[in-house]
């Protein structure tokens, strides 16, 4: 009996816990004009809009944002040009972000 918390108790915190950081797609948007912390915060605004967008993470000096969505939610080309052009900039570009 005591072997089997021993597992529970390993699973519940090693197995669990790498499960839930996965989280969904992962986006890299180019964002044309993104200079500022002011230029992030307006991105990150409009982007949290969207309908499961989980996680925003801006690199002003590369100005790129990366854009984690929730498990089953994606992002298209075209809600994210909407989205930069709402905020006042222009989509450079759009890729599925490449693993770490």
């Amino acid at each position: 009996m005591l072997t089997l918390r021993i597992w529970a108790i390993l699973l519940g915190l090693f197995i669990v816990p790498a499960f839930a950081q996965e989280g969904g797609a992962t986006y890299d948007l180019g964002i044309n004009g993104l200079s500022c912390p002011f230029c992030s915060y307006g991105i990150e605004k409009e982007l949290s809009r969207i309908e499961g967008v989980e996680k925003i993470t801006v690199d002003i000096a590369k100005a790129v944002v990366r854009v984690r969505m929730r498990g089953g939610k994606t992002l298209t080309e075209v809600v994210a040009k909407k989205a930069a052009k709402d905020a006042g900039f222009t989509l450079r570009s759009f890729a599925p972000a490449s693993p770490k």
